[in-house]
C-alpha cells in the first residue's frame, strides 16, 4: 500500500514490493475482512438494492468452489464468466480463484462468433452466464467440445443447469487450494485493436501488482468513507482489477450497477444516490457525460476519478475540474501489464495530454525495437522492464506471440510514446496508428483532443489514409454533437479550427460525419476499421 510522501521521487524511491510466497486472490478478497463489513452494493435492473457483507462473499464463493469441484472441474481448468456487474460475478470469480481454477471473463456484448473464438481458444470447461446470454451459448455449444458445464444464474434451461439451486446444495465451507503468486488465476483476452484477440494469462500476483497503480490515481486509495464504482464491465481488466478486486482487497465497498447501454445522465444520478467517492471512468464515458447540462444539480461528491484507455486531453481535464471540483487522473497500461503509468494531482503537477509518471514499483522506459533505451524526448516503444508483479505470465497457448512481446527484458507495449526530462510520458499512438504526412510523424491523440474542443463535435477519431503527395492524409471521422447537422460548411469550420489551433500539417484534409465510431468492448476506437472504411 502506498503511503503519502513529500513528493513523487520520495514515493518512488522508497517503494518496495512485498509479494508473499503463498497467495490466493479469492482468499485475500473475501476471507480476511470482518464478516459484517460492507463489501458490495447491488442495484438491479428493476431498481432494487441489495447489500452484501464480506461474510456473504466468503460463504458464497466457497459454495461456488464446492459446486464446481463436485461437477468435475479441477485445478487449472478454465471457467468462463459471461455476466454483467452482479453479485454472482463476484462470487464466481472468488470461488474459481479459491479452487485453483482459471477465470476467463467475457463481455455480455459479445456475439456468437466472438464468444466461440474465445471459448475455444482458452478451452473453457465451464461457463457461468444468465438468461440474456444463454441463447448465444446454446447456438455454438456443439462447436465447443471442451465445454462440459454451463450454469445460468436465472435458472435451468437451454442446456444450462441452475446456478443458484446448485449453490444452495453446496457447502459454505471450503479449504482453498494452496497457490503461489505465479500460479495461473486469470485469462483476459486483449481488446483486438490490432488483430485477433490473444488470451493474456495472469498469475495470482496480478492483483498485488495492480495495487500501486490503483492507489495513486485514486489519490492514495483507500481513505475513510471511500466507495468505488465504474461503468466499465467487470469482464475488462479495467473493471475487474482496477476496481472490483482492489476494493475488496482493501475492504472498500463496491457498487455493482446493472445497466444496459451507458446513460450519462443516469451515471450522475448513480454517483449521487449511492454516495460514490471514487470512480474509474473510461474517456468515452466522460465524453458522453460532458454533454449533460447542469450535472451539479444531482449533488454528487467525488473524492477521486481515474481514467485510461484513450488520452484525455486538455478539454476533458478542464471539464472535469469544473464539473467535479477535482483533477481526473489519467493512467496507462494494457491487458498484459496494466497500470504502470499514472498521474496523481495530489502529489505532482498534472500535465494535460500526459499519461503521468511511472507508478512506484514499475520500471517504464522508451526503447527501440531491439530493447535499447532511448534518450528523453525521443519517440519509441513504451516498454516495461521484467520482472514485474503486474506482468502477465504469457499468452495462452501462444509461445511465439509471448516471445515477440519482449525485446530482452523489456515488454513492448506496441504503443509509441516519449518521456520528457521530468519523467512524464506522452502517448503518440499505436505503432500502426501514427500518421506519416508531408514528412511529419503525427499521433492521432492531439488532433482528436483539438477536434473535441469544437462545440459541434461529440466524438472524433483520426486515421491516416493514402495520399499520392503527402504519403498519408489525415482523415477525421466526426460524430456531430446534438443540435449540429453534417454539412460542407461545418466540415470546413472543423478543418479551420484544427489548422488554427495546431499546425498546417496536422489538420484533417478529409472530414467524414458518422453516426458512431467503431469501438472495442472496452471503449477503445478501432482505427483499422476506420481505415478499411476509407478503402
Amino acid at each position: 500500500m502506498l503511503t503519502r510522501a513529500a513528493d513523487y521521487r520520495a514515493l518512488r524511491d522508497g517503494f518496495r514490493w512485498t509479494i508473499p510466497e503463498r497467495y490466493n486472490i479469492g482468499v485475500d478478497c473475501s476471507d480476511k475482512h470482518a464478516p459484517d463489513r460492507l463489501a458490495l452494493i447491488y442495484r438491479a435492473g428493476d431498481g432494487s438494492v441489495t447489500r452484501y457483507r464480506f461474510g456473504d462473499l466468503s460463504n458464497a464463493s466457497n459454495r461456488v468452489a464446492n459446486l464446481l469441484t463436485a461437477k468435475g472441474i479441477a485445478r487449472g481448468d478454465r471457467v468462463a464468466v459471461l455476466l454483467p456487474q452482479a453479485p454472482e460475478t463476484a462470487f464466481t470469480h472468488l470461488g474459481v480463484y479459491k479452487a485453483g481454477m482459471v477465470a476467463v471473463p467475457l463481455f455480455t456484448l459479445f456475439g456468437e462468433e466472438a464468444l466461440e473464438y474465445r471459448l475455444k481458444a482458452c478451452g473453457a470447461r465451464a461457463l457461468v452466464t444468465d438468461a440474456a446470454s444463454l441463447p448465444k451459448i446454446a447456438a455454438i455449444r456443439d462447436r465447443l467440445p471442451d465445454l462440459d458445464l454451463v450454469l445460468s444464474v436465472d435458472g435451468a434451461g437451454d442446456g444450462a443447469e441452475d446456478f443458484h439451486a446448485l449453490m444452495a446444495r453446496a457447502s459454505d465451507r471450503f479449504t482453498p487450494v494452496d497457490t503461489g503468486p505465479d500460479d495461473p488465476a486469470l485469462i483476459i483476452f486483449t481488446s483486438g485493436t490490432t488483430g485477433q484477440p490473444k488470451g493474456a494469462l495472469h498469475g495470482h500476483r496480478v492483483l498485488l501488482g495492480h495495487l500501486p497503480g490503483v492507489e495513486l490515481p485514486q489519490e492514495f486509495f483507500p481513505a475513510e468513507g471511500d466507495l468505488f464504482w465504474t461503468p466499465a464491465d467487470w469482464a475488462w481488466i479495467g473493471g475487474l482489477i482496477d476496481v472490483l478486486l482492489p476494493s475488496l482487497h482493501h475492504g472498500v465497498p463496491v457498487l455493482a450497477h446493472r445497466a444496459g447501454k451507458f446513460d450519462p445522465e443516469e451515471a450522475f444520478r448513480v454517483l449521487a444516490d449511492f454516495g460514490v467517492r471514487n470512480a474509474f471512468m473510461p474517456p468515452t464515458a466522460l465524453k458522453l457525460m460532458r454533454q449533460v447540462p447542469d450535472p451539479a444539480r444531482h449533488g454528487y461528491r467525488m473524492r477521486s476519478i481515474g481514467s485510461g484507455g484513450e488520452t484525455l486531453g486538455e478539454e476533458l481535464l478542464a471539464w472535469g475540474r469544473e464539473t467535479f471540483g477535482l483533477t481526473i487522473n489519467e493512467f496507462y497500461g494494457q491487458t498484459e501489464c496494466n497500470l504502470v503509468l499514472s498521474n496523481c494531482a495530489g502529489l505532482m503537477d498534472v500535465r494535460p495530454g500526459s499519461m503521468g509518471r511511472a507508478v512506484p514499483g514499475h520500471r517504464v522506459g522508451i526503447v527501440d525495437a531491439e530493447g535499447r533505451e532511448l534518450p528523453d524526448g525521443q519517440d519509441g516503444n513504451i516498454a516495461v522492464k521484467a520482472p514485474d508483479p503486474v506482468m502477465f505470465l504469457g499468452y495462452w497457448n501462444n509461445a511465439a506471440a509471448t516471445r515477440a512481446k519482449f525485446a530482452g527484458d523489456w515488454l513492448l507495449t506496441g504503443d509509441t510514446g516519449r518521456r520528457d526530462d521530468d519523467g512524464y510520458f506522452w502517448y503518440v499512438g499505436r505503432d500502426d496508428d501514427v500518421i506519416t504526412t508531408a514528412g511529419y510523424r503525427v499521433g492521432p491523440g492531439e488532433i482528436e483532443d483539438c477536434l473535441m474542443a469544437h462545440p459541434a463535435v461529440a466524438m472524433a477519431a483520426v486515421v491516416g489514409v493514402p495520399d499520392p503527395v503527402r504519403t498519408q492524409a489525415i482523415k477525421a471521422f466526426i460524430v456531430p454533437a446534438p443540435g449540429h447537422l453534417p454539412s460542407d460548411e461545418l466540415a470546413e469550420a472543423i478543418k479551420a479550427h484544427v489548422r488554427t489551433k495546431l499546425a498546417a500539417h496536422e489538420y484533417p484534409r478529409i472530414v467524414a460525419f458518422v453516426d458512431s465510431l467503431p469501438m472495442t468492448a472496452t471503449g477503445k476506437i478501432i482505427r483499422r476499421e476506420l481505415r478499411a472504411r476509407h478503402e
